[in-house]
């Protein structure tokens, strides 16, 4: 039986990590068209203004956001 690849139900922005669905064509966070598969790990954003995390990863909005991308 052949093995079934999984594919992530979110896109990632190569621009600014944002991950978006599959659907999106445009990013809501930076207005890039550049997506890809090949992102591990995920962070969520709700108050980036508190947020030490999201002062490292230098992100200014809240939402989902990929931690590494390839």
């Amino acid at each position: 039986m052949a093995a079934r690849i999984r594919r992530k139900p979110l896109k990632a922005c190569r621009k600014c990590k944002a991950l978006v669905e599959r659907e999106a064509e445009t990013c809501p966070v930076c207005g890039s068209k550049d997506f890809t598969d090949d992102w591990e790990g995920m962070v969520v954003i709700v108050r980036p203004e508190t947020s030490e995390i999201a002062k490292v990863l230098n992100i200014t909005r809240p939402g989902r956001y990929a931690i590494k991308i390839r």
